[in-house]
């Protein structure tokens, strides 16, 4: 089995005075761009290495004390940021190449079996889990100048899945089924979905209450957050 190893977070953490309360993808669970906290100015030494069974292509996030990220040996990973020893993990039925998101003790994150978990932070109970129609990748004929021309060829650097976003008890969340979904963060319900005409594996932003988003159909999309109608 090819061993993938999680490092250069290991070596952030040993970096003095750099202790961050709660870091994910973009800044925070809203992908706000805002980071809290001051980055750290230089690198030290390896602190720890944790083993996982494939490539790690998922960014980790930590709320603090425990670190969270997918692999693409289908399992989502929870390890002690001190000791890099694991937490738990959770296995899914798909690699996990999307960025988790933490809140309220909750893990949030995707998985190319086509399903959004929703796991208790420090258990990895599965609180709900909500299936999407199904992931897939983007492809088209001739793509990136492959021969021959007329061949619809699924596209390989489509690796990334779209990371949730948590606002105001609301995970969103694009899909390979070319949705964008909108569920509440507690159960799992959906309260709305917007159609866009390709695969959406980008991962929303949220401000003033409007979610940002792009598709694989070329188009950049604003939707009104609470009801997802597209913004005029």
């Amino acid at each position: 089995m090819k061993i993938s190893q999680i490092i250069i977070l290991a070596t952030i953490l040993s970096a003095p005075n750099f202790c961050p309360a709660q870091s994910m993808f973009r800044g925070d669970a809203a992908h706000s761009g805002s980071y809290s906290g001051a980055a750290p100015r230089q690198f030290h030494r390896v602190k720890w290495r944790f083993a996982t069974g494939d490539r790690i292509v998922s960014s980790p996030v930590t709320d603090g004390k425990t670190i969270y990220f997918g692999g693409d040996d289908g399992n989502l990973y929870a390890v002690d940021a001190e000791t890099g020893r694991q937490v738990w993990k959770r296995a899914t039925k798909g690699p996990v190449s999307s960025s988790p998101a933490v809140a309220n003790r909750i893990v949030y994150t995707t998985s190319y079996d086509g399903k959004l978990y929703a796991l208790n932070s420090e258990t990895d109970a599965v609180k709900w889990k909500f299936a999407t129609g199904g992931e897939r990748r983007f492809e088209a004929k001739g793509l990136h100048g492959m021969e021959p021309k007329n061949q619809t060829i699924a596209d390989p650097f489509d690796v990334f899945l779209s990371s949730p976003v948590i606002v105001k008890n609301t995970v969103y969340f694009g899909s390979g089924d070319g949705n964008v979904y909108a569920l509440d963060a507690a159960t799992g319900e959906q309260r709305w979905k917007f159609k866009t005409g390709d695969v959406v594996h980008a991962s929303p932003a949220y401000a003033d209450g409007v979610l940002f988003f792009g598709s694989w159909d070329s188009y950049f999309y604003a939707v009104d957050a609470a009801s997802g109608k597209e913004k005029c």
